[in-house]
Order: structure tokens, then C-alpha cells, then sequence
């Protein structure tokens, strides 16, 4: 199977990313529950952290309409995602679920990281999306152009995040 075939979406309204995150434990405990590993992959503090450790970063506080990542944050996102489909606890059966990727918007294509990462995946690798989907194009945060990918979407009107 290749890369693109393991890959799924979860796609949400942006406005649902707190009760997505308030859910990942049952998203944990179901697949435990089958039989798969979970790892999850919080990019969450990934911009924070950057910007903190970052040699101009009182420059770039002072004016940040001047400021911009190019690709250091795509590098970084796609690092954390590779280390964690390369850990011990990574193989066939395992789901890597990537979480905290509104924390990036207008910073990195969501498009570009997949790719990045998809041949990376032993398992599956599930996006937490916050955006929407239709006719296999997929809107990060509703506002990006779209992108058509083959993944696997998984939509909220399939009630994920019902109770």
C-alpha cells in the first residue's frame, strides 16, 4: 500500500477543535481497543517554541508583518512526524494522529507535510483537520485555496464529535 493509501483525515469545523482535542482519549482508547498502537503528534507548541528560541524574535515581535518561517516550520512539523513514525512503538498496525495543526495555519501547507511525511508511514497516519472536505478536495481552517488528495476522510457529519 502506498503512502497516500494509509493516510486518513478527520476532518471537523474549525470551530470544533477544543472538543476534538477533548476526545483524542476515546480516539486513544478505541484504537487500543482493536488492536492498533496510538501515538499521538501535538504540533500545538511547535510555533511558540520556535519563535521563543528564535535569534531575532524581539525584531520580529516589535514588527511581525515582516515577519515569515519560509519552510523552518514545515522542516520542524515534518521532523516530529517522521520521529514518531520511526519510534519503537511505530509499525503496520499503529495510527500516528497529528494534532494542533490550526496552531500553523498561514504558516505551512498542510498539502506540503503530507507529502513530506507520507512515505514515512508504516501504519496509518490520521490528520486531525480542522477545515473542510468535498469531492476529495480538503480546505484547511476554511479559507485555504483547496487541495485534492486521496486520503481516507472521516467527516464530522459521521458524528465523531457527537457525544
Amino acid at each position: 500500500m502506498s503512502g497516500k493509501q494509509r493516510v486518513w483525515f478527520a476532518v471537523y469545523p474549525p470551530a470544533e477543535e477544543r472538543r476534538v482535542r477533548a476526545r483524542l482519549p476515546q480516539f486513544e482508547a478505541l484504537t487500543l481497543e482493536a488492536n492498533h498502537g496510538w501515538i499521538v503528534v501535538d504540533l500545538t507548541d511547535l510555533l511558540p517554541n520556535w519563535l521563543s528560541a528564535h535569534e531575532y524574535r524581539d525584531a520580529i515581535f516589535a514588527e511581525p508583518e515582516y515577519f515569515s518561517a519560509n519552510s523552518e516550520l514545515e522542516d520542524l512539523a515534518v521532523e516530529r512526524v517522521r520521529q514518531a513514525c520511526a519510534g519503537e512503538e511505530a509499525n503496520a498496525a499503529s495510527v500516528v494522529a497529528v494534532t494542533g495543526l490550526a496552531t500553523l495555519f498561514d504558516f505551512m501547507r498542510v498539502s506540503s507535510l503530507i507529502e513530506r511525511v507520507e512515505d514515512s508511514v508504516s501504519g496509518r497516519l490520521l490528520i486531525l483537520f480542522p477545515g473542510e472536505y468535498a469531492g476529495n478536495v480538503y480546505r484547511f481552517m476554511d479559507a485555504r485555496d483547496g487541495f485534492n488528495y486521496m486520503a481516507v476522510p472521516i467527516t464530522s457529519a459521521e458524528s465523531f464529535i457527537t457525544p
